[in-house]
């Protein structure tokens, strides 16, 4: 009897640890590129939180531990679904450059009225969605799942279970990690920037020498023309610059958040 009370207390132990770890992936899983979509139906990312999950609790099963028996397992769920929610905003972020950039570029060259279906609620310019979907395609062919595991475990020695988060710090690295977003999804749509300024500039110009021309009509299809252009000469280039610099700031060694 004791020995199977032993076994049902270490029993129960574990499941509650396993929850305290599911909880936090759970609340990454739903701002994560790829596995927290909003195309995607629940059962698939249960299914992908529940598997991440089975793979992260062993390695965080001895810091669990000690925080389970030090707080209890209520006070520990407010700090795991804060730094879960941090984990998959830090992610999401990324994503969110490729939809800036497809954005800028639609709008510079006269197509941002051309919509696609998106990945969420409401629809991306057709730049934008071409972008994001080759992005999370090039994302996941290159282990992004690998990178995930390693983030959520290395966040346990950034966010100790238990452990308060200070506002004060995640406003900070908030504040620092929107302004690299929008300056990294402008600076990955410069080419279309340069050319639009350009046709403008030679636009005018044209419309200073020939006013009975109609300048418009002339021009609009050949800005369209050269967006799409554009579009195929640099998009690979633009992914691999954004697929580098994705694997290289979600990692969390060293406090990188």
């Amino acid at each position: 009897m004791t020995q199977l009370t032993e076994i049902l207390q270490f029993a129960q132990t574990g499941v509650w640890i396993a929850a305290l770890v599911f909880i936090r992936i759970s609340a990454a899983m739903a701002l994560m590129p790829a596995f927290g979509e909003q195309i995607l139906p629940m059962r698939v990312k249960l299914a992908a939180a529940l598997a991440f999950t089975l793979v992260v609790a062993p390695v965080a099963w001895s810091d669990l531990s000690a925080a389970y028996e030090s707080f209890g397992w209520l006070k520990l769920i407010a700090t795991e679904v804060i730094a879960g929610l941090l984990i998959g905003i830090l992610f999401r972020l990324f994503i969110i450059v490729l939809q800036i950039a497809g954005t800028v570029a639609a709008q510079s060259t006269s197509l941002s009225q051309i919509f696609g279906a998106g990945l969420g609620a409401e629809p991306q310019p057709a730049m934008s969605t071409l972008l994001v979907v080759a992005g999370l395609c090039l994302a996941v062919l290159a282990g992004l799942h690998v990178r995930i595991v390693e983030a959520l475990i290395q966040s346990y020695s950034l966010f100790e279970p238990g452990r308060p988060i200070s506002s004060v710090d995640v406003s900070q690295w908030g504040i620092g990690r929107v302004g690299y977003t929008f300056g990294l999804g402008l600076s990955l749509a410069a080419p279309f920037v340069l050319a639009s300024l350009i046709y403008n500039l030679a636009l005018g110009a044209i419309n200073r020498a020939m006013p009975q021309l109609m300048v418009a009509f002339v021009g609009a299809p050949a800005i369209s023309l050269g967006g799409l252009v554009i579009l195929m000469l640099v998009a690979p280039l633009m992914l691999a610059i954004w697929l580098s610099l994705f694997f290289e700031h979600i990692s969390l060694e060293g406090g990188a958040i």
